[in-house]
């Protein structure tokens, strides 16, 4: 069997890239699909469905992914955050389906609801085996489930709306396209990964097939919980800060609006592309950086790719004012372009937004999971009172100051964390090279 050795971060970076992009364009289609084929407020579902089911699913899901990718020292084995994935995973149906039958949306909505539900869940353990092959630096493998996994789940997605006329129909369809991704990719891969793994630290290759299955070992199921738990916290705070607005909007001004937004704001995920596969390709590395007590390294390395987000948001920004209008007409519809202005302010909330995640990769980097929480705490509650402050008297475009507001709250204070974090290791190694 031939050895798979960990690719360059110049290699992860471009295969990471090349599959955000497949996949990303492919979740865009989506959102051009429904609101060529059907209307605004079809795609109100569909982006109500999502908001409701991603923070549940953030949660639950605790972050684990990045845990595995930086676990430099290999404290926990796949098994066991396989099987508290599978934990969790279960736990975000059952709350998904008690906020769905507690919130009183009409029966449609809730029936697409519960589907991306479904289908996030499917999303949801892919994501722990991407976890795996992501901490072994082979990001190859995930741009290629990636770019199998976006096409299909279009093309499914079309087929449902296609022939029952509604969104249920194609959220049914995209669960169908990942439970299939999972099974005869996903798996595959991780089963490659640990065989190669094993093979090169000279372990027995039988005892793989025991390692794809999950481990419920409470004593260490509690301590990963317990490492984990902030992170999981942390990250339904980010969703919930994304979506928050969303649900004001459907309460306030309705699924139509929300449909226009939601269509929209979708633009930002083009420069979320380059943001998630930079931030992936480089997380092992700045963990590897800090677990070492390589803070020049660290420091280069986080604030190069600062820079990356801050001339990213310059471009969107441009592009927005300059051709907006123009590019939601050709996009979506008409009605689309008369909201050239909302399409300024979101790409002003993105921009800023792109630091953030930069400077949030740095802290889970340095393993910092704890600290995230009262300063998403932070950002979420500034978010949530902007918009009930905002969205009522200015609809969507209040929904967007809102954005801009809780991405400069967590900008401000994620930058402080990273200083800090770095000051506490340049203080370690102070002591260190002075007993040595």
């Amino acid at each position: 069997m031939q050895q798979l050795k960990p690719l360059t971060l110049r290699r992860n970076f471009s295969w990471t890239f090349t599959g955000n992009l497949v996949y990303a364009a492919s979740q865009w289609g989506m959102l051009v699909l429904l609101a060529k084929l059907g209307s605004p407020e079809m795609v109100g579902q569909f982006t109500l469905g999502l908001a409701v089911t991603a923070p549940v699913i953030m949660f639950t899901n605790l972050q684990l992914r990045a845990i595995q990718a930086t676990d430099a020292k290999k404290q926990y084995v796949f098994a066991d955050y396989l099987g508290l994935r599978l934990i969790g995973t279960g736990l975000a149906l059952l709350i998904i389906a008690g906020i769905t039958l507690k919130a009183g949306y009409r029966w449609e909505t809730s029936l697409v609801i519960l589907a991306i539900g479904l289908a996030k869940a499917f999303e949801s353990i892919s994501d722990v085996f991407y976890g795996l092959i992501q901490q072994h630096e082979r990001m190859d493998r995930i741009a290629i489930a990636l770019m199998i996994k976006g096409p299909l789940s279009l093309l499914f997605l079309s087929i449902g709306v296609l022939f029952t006329k509604t969104v249920l129909g194609g959220a049914v369809g995209l669960a169908v396209a990942w439970a299939v991704v999972l099974i005869a990719c996903d798996i595959r891969n991780g089963r490659l990964i640990l065989k190669n793994s094993q093979k090169a630290e000279g372990e027995n290759l039988v005892e793989t097939r025991y390692q794809l299955r999950p481990r419920w070992h409470l004593k260490t199921l509690g301590k990963l919980i317990w490492l984990a738990f902030p992170l999981g916290v942390v990250m339904m705070l980010i969703s919930l800060n994304s979506n928050i607005p969303r649900y004001f909007i459907e309460r306030y001004v309705g699924e139509r609006q929300l449909g226009i937004f939601g269509a929209i704001s979708y633009l930002m995920v083009v420069g979320n592309m380059v943001v998630s596969a930079l931030a992936e390709s480089a997380s092992p590395r700045l963990a590897k950086y800090y677990a070492a007590g390589n803070s020049t390294a660290f420091r280069t390395l986080l604030f190069k790719l600062v820079g990356v987000g801050a001339v990213l948001g310059g471009a969107g920004v441009l592009v927005a004012v300059v051709a907006g209008r123009e590019i939601l007409t050709l996009l979506y519809r008409p009605e689309y372009g008369q909201q050239a202005d909302l399409f300024v302010w979101l790409m002003v909330a993105a921009g800023i937004g792109y630091m953030s995640s930069f400077l949030g990769y740095g802290m889970t980097a340095a393993r910092y999971f704890r600290l995230q929480m009262p300063l998403f705490a932070l950002v979420t509650g500034s978010s949530a009172i902007s918009c009930l402050w905002l969205i009522p008297t200015m609809g969507v475009r209040g929904a967007a100051i809102a954005l801009i507001v809780g991405a400069v709250v967590q900008a401000s204070f994620s930058l402080g964390a990273i200083v800090y974090a770095l000051q506490g290791l340049d203080k370690y190694q102070g002591i260190k090279s002075s007993i040595d």
